[in-house]
C-alpha cells in the first residue's frame, strides 16, 4: 500500500512537469502567471499598462474578453524583462 501511494504521489509530480514544459501558442494570465512565478493580478496589470505584449480575445465566459499571452512573448520575458512604461 506505501508503494502504490508513492507511485500516485510521483505520477502527479510527472504529470505537473509535463504540463509546465508543454508549449502552447497563446497563454492564459493564470498560466503565465504561474510560468513566471507572479499573481494573476500582477499579469494582468502588466499587459493593461502595456508592460508585456497581450491580446484580449473572447473568453466564452459572458461580455468581457480576456488577456492572453503569446509564447514568443513568454520567450522575450524570460530574456529581457518587462517593457518599459508608457
Amino acid at each position: 500500500m506505501i508503494l502504490e501511494a508513492r507511485l500516485e504521489r510521483i505520477e502527479a509530480m510527472l504529470a505537473v512537469l509535463v504540463e509546465r514544459q508543454t508549449i502552447r501558442e497563446w497563454y492564459s494570465t493564470d498560466e503565465f502567471a504561474r510560468i513566471v512565478a507572479r499573481v494573476e493580478f500582477t499579469v494582468r496589470e502588466w499587459a493593461r499598462r502595456g508592460r508585456i505584449n497581450a491580446a484580449k480575445k473572447d473568453s466564452g465566459r459572458g461580455a468581457h474578453a480576456s488577456w492572453v499571452i503569446s509564447h514568443a512573448e513568454l520567450l522575450r520575458y524570460q530574456r529581457e524583462g518587462l517593457l518599459p512604461s508608457r
